[in-house]
């Protein structure tokens, strides 16, 4: 039985050389999507494989119209340079999150990339059959350029609620009012496409960390405020911490107050129903906005009403922070969403909140940020989703699958 090294050190038994070269070929594309461009003598020396090997990999991934290849910036180095690999532009997930305002549908390529992202606003919390109906009608309109220019992949869904790991079933998401809705299955027969589906703060932990604030940390939690509430993943010692079923992570009914307040699931005090993005946009008088223009709108006011609601989440938002940090130990608290506004306001308060309640020796250690991907941040999340397959077995993808939803 043959031996595949991973990038960690570590190895894996293979059964064969093509299992050996179907992992090996996974390695590489991980490396260059998740860590960017890189030349072969990089990846030589990262993967631990000869020179030769990853010449062979590289024209492989190249010949599945995975990974580009271009000659460096000339340098003064003696010898020839390495060519330089990087992902095709044109390997692209369709990504949809639908909320209790709007269903937003984004192009995002395996770079990372935004290309486009759609938000369409509901006048009241979408059904799934109608968040499908929008998802599919905006893909439609978006097929021409889809089939012209892009490869897809399939679609990830970013949906805030419980979402059962491996069928994509809806089991519940409360302020959508969704029990049991095979949303996957629905968009799947909608639309052609591969769909997969997941909690959206796990989704989004995970784009934070690969592509965002969480760049080379082991650790992390993440917190992700919504039209429909509080979420958050869990990144533990370089592994989504996703509990029994997948359902870890929701520190929005973490009980922060002794207050009549309920939240979606019925208990009192919890940080969802002390923390809203709902009275943040009633106290600016906004009848809707997306995480950028609600943080726009907070820093630009002067009403000390506003201010006075901003300190009052700020402090919630501290209490359900200091406990995380006390029981998990993290390196980093990314806050996205209208949360990262909340920080953006006030980081000091924050700090200082967070600071006053947490043990000394774990606060010391950890840093808060805001999600560094703004608005796009689950767009890119759900999509990781839908790549994950390819990143797995990119000889899986073939010239006819790749680009038609047929």
């Amino acid at each position: 039985m043959s031996e595949r090294h991973q990038p960690n050190g570590g190895t894996v038994q293979g059964s064969s050389h093509d299992d050996v070269r179907r992992h090996n070929l996974s390695v590489v594309l991980r490396l260059v999507h998740r860590s960017g461009a890189a030349s072969r003598s990089q990846l030589t020396k990262v993967t631990g494989l000869n020179r030769s090997t990853i010449a062979a990999l590289v024209a492989e991934l190249v010949e599945l119209g995975l990974v580009m290849e271009r000659e460096p910036n000339a340098t003064n180095q003696v010898g020839r340079p390495s060519p330089i690999v990087s992902v095709s532009e044109q390997v692209v997930a369709l990504a949809v999150n639908p909320e209790i305002d709007a269903v937003t549908i984004g192009i995002v390529g395996l770079d990372g990339q935004v290309h486009r992202r759609v938000r369409y606003p509901t006048d009241r919390s979408p059904s799934v059959v109608e968040a499908v109906n929008i998802a599919a009608a905006v893909i439609d309109g978006m097929r021409g350029e889809l089939e012209t220019t892009f490869k897809v992949v399939g679609i990830g869904v970013a949906v805030p609620g419980l979402v059962r790991a491996h069928d994509g079933l809806v089991r519940h998401a409360p302020h959508l009012g969704w029990v049991d809705e095979p949303l996957a299955e629905m968009l799947e027969a909608a639309t052609g496409y591969p769909v997969l589906a997941a909690n959206d703060a796990s989704l989004g932990a995970m784009a934070e960390r690969f592509f965002g604030a969480g760049k080379g940390i082991t650790d992390l939690i993440y917190l992700n405020g919504g039209a429909s509430g509080i979420g958050g993943g869990m990144i533990v010692g370089g592994v989504p911490a996703g509990g029994v079923a997948g359902y870890a992570g929701e520190f929005g009914h973490t009980r922060v107050s002794d207050s009549d307040r309920v939240d979606s699931a019925g208990i009192r005090g919890t940080l969802e129903a002390e923390v809203t993005r709902r009275e943040l946009l009633e106290v600016l008088g906004l009848a809707g906005a997306d995480a950028d223009e609600l943080e726009q709108a907070l820093l630009a006011s002067t009403d000390p009403l506003v201010r006075a609601e901003v300190d009052r989440q700020i402090d919630h938002l501290a209490v359900a922070l200091a406990g995380a940090i006390n029981i998990l130990n993290p390196q980093l608290v990314v806050l996205g969403g209208f949360l990262a506004a909340l920080l953006a306001v006030d980081p000091d308060r924050l700090r200082s909140a967070v600071a006053a309640l947490s043990l000394g020796s774990a606060f010391g250690s950890v840093r808060l940020s805001a999600a560094e991907l703004g608005s796009n941040l689950l767009m890119i999340g759900a999509a990781e989703l839908a790549f994950e397959g390819l990143l797995d077995d990119p000889a899986g993808l073939t010239a006819e699958n790749a680009g038609s939803a047929d």
